[in-house]
């Protein structure tokens, strides 16, 4: 019966990089996440207002044009 190595294990070997990149990162603080979370909602908001806005003069201006 063949012997299995690990080392050799392309599955393990990746798992064992990926833990190793992870350790390396860095991560933001609880204060930085929360900040930048409420930018993206500020702006997607702020981008939602203003393209339904855009999407309602759009309306009134094709309504005035076609009757």
């Amino acid at each position: 019966m063949a012997k299995i190595s690990l080392s050799n294990n392309p599955l393990v070997n990746y798992a064992r990089n990926s833990r190793e990149e992870l350790r390396k990162v860095s991560w933001p603080t609880r204060k930085q996440v929360i900040r930048d979370t409420l930018v993206v909602i500020g702006i997607s908001v702020a981008m939602g207002a203003f393209f339904a806005l855009a999407d309602k003069l759009f309306e009134i201006g094709f309504r005035q044009i076609l009757s």
